[in-house]
């Protein structure tokens, strides 16, 4: 994974960029809060994916809510941007892309090994965008009072 490209190719807030660098160098970063241990390397899949698949989106904090298999790694990432929020369920699975692959290990079961090293992130099964709102402005929130 070139974590340079991804971010120079990014839409996302300099803030956000510069704690993706904190937590590839030490694995936690206050804009990118995880609701439960999660792997560092397993996360950072979910981070380049997230910086290549919404390249677009202004991202400045995300929230993951996910659990980590010895194959995978699933959840939902929780996305604000600016004024906008979105979330996306996700399945990154080195398995499934080896059995798309058809690779097989030596004992005959699907090469997750070889997937993983391989294709890296890009094993996602699944990303999918199921919520989709603007942020309440503080004038807002204020006024419904």
């Amino acid at each position: 994974m070139d974590l340079i490209a991804l971010l120079a190719a990014s839409s996302a807030s300099d803030a956000f960029k510069a704690d993706v660098r904190h937590f590839a160098a030490h694995g936690s970063a206050p804009r990118i809060r995880l609701t439960r241990y999660a792997p560092p390397v397993k996360v950072m899949r979910l981070l380049a994916q997230l910086l290549t698949a919404e390249q677009a989106l202004a991202v400045d904090r995300i929230t993951v809510e996910a659990y980590s298999g010895c194959s995978d790694f699933a959840g939902t990432v929780q996305i604000e941007a600016g004024e906008q929020s979105r979330r996306i369920e996700f399945i990154w699975d080195c398995r499934w892309r080896a059995e798309q692959q058809g690779w097989r290990d030596y004992f005959g079961f699907p090469d997750q090994m070889r997937a993983a090293h391989e294709f890296g992130w890009r094993c996602f099964e699944r990303w999918e965008t199921t919520g989709d709102h603007a942020i309440p402005s503080e004038q807002q929130l204020l006024g419904a009072t």
